[in-house]
């Protein structure tokens, strides 16, 4: 595997999943793998979990990492051609990822969307930029319109705690007080329909995902109807898609905050978020903290998803 910025790119997802579960029970059996092998992980934005786990697998596999972030100790980076550069960013990007490429055998980058062009967003610019010109491979770390190690660490844990070979999983967007990217959404929705679990997702109206990721699934506006039965419930906030409206909140709504009163109709559904959460704004202290809730196995296995993922680019190197 060269690089590592969806679904795809993972190859067969049963195989992925057996794998993972193999490094899981003995994750230190790479670690000769990246032995003398830099990691470079690059950070346009905050991070806790992909930056603990993500260094934590290149350990595992006996690489050594480096971890940078613009803004906070490097310079500023124009990402735009074109740009007269007489304002606070001193460096063009161009001149820094081949930089960057040359101290480095993978490098990891996260940058989220910007809101300020869906189409330069979705053409996952900064991303691409490094796929490009750094002569690495690289992995997303999260990028502007997916975040395929939280999903891939999201389908090891529901393949973990299943109950049923084919589970009912309800994707459900949840007020927040900030306009979040659509990346966590699309990503789970990608990875989802790449299995044959029943997904849907519910939403209010005006926030519509890209067609090209909800795929398969059925899109219900009745939360509630849509939770009837479900046996994983995975909340997340997302700003709006369409058109004039990108990048916007549209609504509020309170009531699409996950609570008992949700969880009620479920077949006992264990709750996933990727974290970090606004408790009661996406969730209950009741549902988070319930024995039911699976956030911090799935924060566990960022650790796992991401050492497989750097083994299979290290295998290729």
């Amino acid at each position: 595997m060269r690089n590592f910025t969806c679904v795809n790119d993972i190859g067969n997802l049963k195989s992925a999943v057996e794998e993972a579960f193999e490094i899981k029970a003995e994750r230190y059996k790479y670690c000769e793998l990246g032995k003398n092998k830099t990691l470079m992980m690059v950070f346009f934005n905050s991070s806790l979990r992909t930056r603990l786990s993500t260094q934590k697998a290149a350990l595992n596999l006996g690489m050594n990492v480096i971890v940078l972030d613009i803004n906070q100790g490097a310079w500023k980076l124009e990402t735009q051609r074109g740009v007269i550069m007489d304002g606070d960013r001193p460096e063009h990007i161009l001149e820094a990822i081949p930089v960057m490429g040359s101290y480095c055998d993978v490098i990891g980058v996260r940058s989220f969307a910007r809101f300020e062009s869906r189409e330069e967003d979705y053409n996952e610019v900064i991303l691409n930029q490094f796929i490009k010109y750094s002569g690495r491979p690289v992995f997303s770390m999260e990028a502007a319109t997916r975040h395929p190690l939280q999903s891939f660490a999201d389908i090891i844990t529901i393949e973990e705690h299943k109950k049923k070979e084919r589970p009912k999983v309800v994707m459900t967007w949840a007020p927040h007080p900030k306009a979040l990217p659509q990346a966590v959404p699309n990503s789970f929705a990608e990875w989802m329909n790449a299995t044959d679990y029943e997904f849907v997702i519910t939403h209010p109206k005006g926030y519509e995902l890209d067609p090209s990721f909800v795929g398969n699934a059925k899109v219900e506006y009745d939360q509630m109807k849509a939770f009837e039965g479900a046996d994983f419930v995975y909340a997340k906030n997302w700003a709006a898609y369409s058109g004039d409206n990108y990048g916007k909140i549209l609504c509020n709504d309170r009531s699409w905050t996950v609570s008992n009163r949700q969880m009620a109709v479920t077949d006992n559904a264990h709750f996933m978020h990727c974290l970090p959460v606004r408790r009661n704004m996406i969730v209950t202290d009741d549902v988070i903290e319930s024995p039911r809730s699976l956030v911090i196995p799935e924060a566990a296995n960022r650790e796992i998803s991401a050492t497989v993922v750097l083994k299979r680019i290290l295998m290729d190197l």
